[in-house]
């Protein structure tokens, strides 16, 4: 008899769960890509990040979406760290618009908001300049409101509230908060073009994205503004992308610094599988400001895709980089990646 209860307990509770926790529509994805390139005279073999990217549908109302990377750091005991670059709770608020809470891909231009972190599906090898230089804010921890493919121009907007430069993920370092309003329009298929504002009040001392852009304490406080915009069109075989983002810091005590970024993509597909394409960077830095203090530069690069399937790509290109300040610089990579 007590086995049989027990046994009445477990059924019971299994036909409760199966009408309160329907079952939900969750995808688990995982991208790695791995490379070899020529550079100062020599080969070079290497791999990039291993991403794990999980979406989860848990309702007509609420979704999940989480990307987690796993990546080479000298810096580690085991030579490798673990980041977690998204998690996003989305909640339908009415048609097409929508509330966002958690870890995002700051939506400041396309190309933060079409890819993540699997390199399969970038158009190049290797992000933008204006993105490895961390000139715009790639994530902010915070709450957002959403509105995507609003009226016959297919509208969509973004404005975020969350917390600013130098801040972590559990905790502002200050009580200022930064401020991203985006907006874009779709009119016709294959077309986007969009514009965005940043705003943020940063503390002195403070260090920048991903430990970039830091002076230690004798950096000042400032304000930093950041205008983008973007135009794209993939559609007919044809890829054409370009985006620019000017940031303005100001400082109260010497004054106010611009700063430029960009970049120009063309490909074409010349066969079902064959992507030719070119690349023109540029990131232009204003020699007095003590956040960026970088070395303004150019970079030129061409390059082709084979696409094996969607997710699975070779692909190999020569870039040439021309700094303001020291030598020219050759590289040649070619790299596999995929999805799986």
């Amino acid at each position: 008899m007590k086995y049989l209860k027990l046994a009445s307990a477990v059924l019971l509770t299994i036909l409760i769960s199966g009408k309160i926790c329907p079952a939900q529509d969750t995808k688990i994805m995982g991208f790695v890509d791995v490379l070899s390139f020529y550079k100062d005279d020599k080969l070079n073999f290497a791999f990039g990040e291993q991403d794990l990217f999980i979406t989860s549908e848990l309702n007509d109302k609420i979704s999940f979406l989480g990307e987690t990377v796993f990546k080479f750091d000298a810096g580690s005991g085991t030579n490798f760290s673990l980041s977690v670059e998204r998690i996003v709770i989305k909640y339908n608020l009415k048609g097409n618009h929508y509330l966002l809470l958690g870890k995002h891909h700051t939506p400041i231009n396309y190309w933060n908001d079409s890819y993540h972190h699997g390199r399969v599906l970038f158009p190049n090898i290797y992000r933008p300049l204006l993105f490895q230089d961390f000139m715009i804010p790639l994530h902010t921890t915070g709450i957002s409101i959403q509105g995507l493919n609003l009226t016959k121009l297919n509208f969509g907007y973004d404005v975020m509230i969350g917390n600013g430069i130098g801040s972590g993920d559990l905790a502002d370092n200050d009580d200022n908060k930064s401020i991203t309003a985006a907006v874009h329009i779709k009119p016709f298929d294959g077309f986007r073009a969009g514009a965005s504002f940043y705003y943020d009040k940063v503390s002195a001392g403070v260090e920048g994205h991903h430990g970039s852009h830091s002076t230690g304490d004798d950096l000042p406080a400032f304000t930093q503004m950041i205008y983008s915009g973007s135009l794209s069109y993939f559609k007919n075989n044809l890829e054409l992308l370009g985006e620019g983002s000017m940031v303005t810091n100001d400082f109260d005590s010497t004054g106010s610094y611009s700063s430029f970024g960009s970049y120009v993509h063309a490909g074409y597909r010349v066969t079902p599988k064959i992507i030719p394409y070119v690349r023109y960077d540029l990131v232009d830095y204003d020699g007095k400001d003590m956040w960026f203090g970088g070395n303004s530069r150019q970079s030129f690069i061409v390059g082709a895709r084979y696409e094996f399937s969607y997710l699975a790509v070779l692909k190999g290109e020569f870039q040439q980089t021309m700094p303001e300040i020291g030598d020219d610089s050759n590289m040649i990579t070619l790299q596999f990646a995929i999805g799986f």
